[in-house]
């Protein structure tokens, strides 16, 4: 079994991982070549049971499957594949040089999602590839983010004793930012669920300094601060929760270097982390806390524009912001319109 790894540049996003199954070197090797120019990562096997071991240990994005292999023929695995609820998704392109209508009848019954036919035509197979990696990436992205999201988003408001509805009002303001901004919609969608998942961390908190009424010691606030570490390990572990861990871990960093949990300085901060950092803070400002006096949108436009000038923020985002909430141009957004 060998590895040959690429990055993409057309959509900004790593491809996917395809895993060729073939008993045949020479076109083993020329769709590994033909792959691998396009930014793919590729992995091959030789048999059905080094491809059922390949699967297991490293699950592909798309599959180019042989009919005809030693050990377990293409169709066999196939429907065993498809017949697992951990690998039904997975895309199978089966690869024959049996044109005739009874193999496809056949794959089709095993579940294969598209055929090839040898000789293989180079632009077919990567449009064929292309289709089926982007379909792969739009069902692993679901991955139960949508549902766990809100949950996770209504557990942390209970939490953190936040006002109800938090999470929801930061999402939307900081998806509406972006949109002014003129971010793309991984970015869009990044500011959606980081609105939910900011403070994820704060599940590891324990409620004693959650529930505080007066200071927190050194060593207690150090431990609150470290929810931002703890919210990116955990969304470390779900693929479609990581292009929020840069606004859980940097979400409380300030442009003069002072703020936690890497001291990052003005451009090192991801903008989408500066935009939840923004609005977190306005809708703390703005809605009813047991430690602070209410503020108007406009007082709070005060107080953030007073955050610049010490040094905590970058002045474009205020201004940006202030535009459209003095201008009452905030709307509510849903996963839908920023997928």
């Amino acid at each position: 079994m060998t590895t040959d790894g690429g990055t993409v540049a057309d959509d900004g996003a790593k491809k996917a991982h395809v895993l060729i199954v073939d008993d045949e070197p020479a076109l083993s090797g020329l769709l590994t070549r033909l792959l691998t120019a396009k930014g793919y990562v590729v992995e091959t096997a030789n048999d059905g049971p080094s491809a059922i071991a390949a699967i297991a240990e490293r699950p592909p994005d798309v599959i180019l499957l042989d009919v005809v292999l030693p050990g377990m023929d293409g169709f066999t695995i196939c429907r065993r594949l498809k017949n697992d609820p951990r690998t039904r998704l997975m895309p199978v392109i089966l690869i024959t040089g049996l044109a005739d209508r009874e193999s496809r009848i056949k794959g089709l019954a095993a579940g294969a999602d598209d055929f090839l036919t040898k000789p293989v035509d180079s632009q077919e197979l990567l449009a064929r590839v292309g289709s089926l990696a982007r379909f792969k990436r739009y069902t692993d992205d679901l991955d139960s983010a949508a549902s766990i999201i809100m949950a996770l988003g209504v557990m942390i408001e209970s939490r953190a004793g936040y006002t109800e509805g938090h999470c929801h009002r930061v999402a939307n303001h900081a998806t509406a930012l972006g949109r002014r901004l003129g971010l793309g919609p991984d970015d869009l969608q990044a500011l959606y669920r980081g609105g939910f998942l900011h403070d994820i961390g704060m599940l590891a908190i324990p409620d004693s300094l959650l529930r505080r009424r007066g200071p927190l010691e050194p060593e207690e606030f150090d431990i609150v601060k470290s929810h931002t570490v703890v919210g990116d390990t955990l969304c470390s572990q779900l693929r479609s929760l990581h292009a929020v861990r840069a606004i859980v871990r940097h979400h409380h960093e300030r442009s003069d270097g002072t703020g936690y949990p890497d001291g990052l300085r003005g451009s090192e901060i991801p903008v989408i982390a500066q935009i939840i950092s923004l609005v977190d803070v306005f809708d703390a400002l703005t809605t009813d806390r047991p430690y602070q006096l209410t503020q108007s949108v406009e007082e709070a436009i005060g107080t953030l524009r007073a955050q610049v000038e010490r040094g905590w923020r970058e002045s474009e985002l205020v201004e940006h912001f202030a535009a459209i909430v003095l201008g009452g141009g905030l709307h509510t957004f849903t996963p839908a319109t920023v997928a």
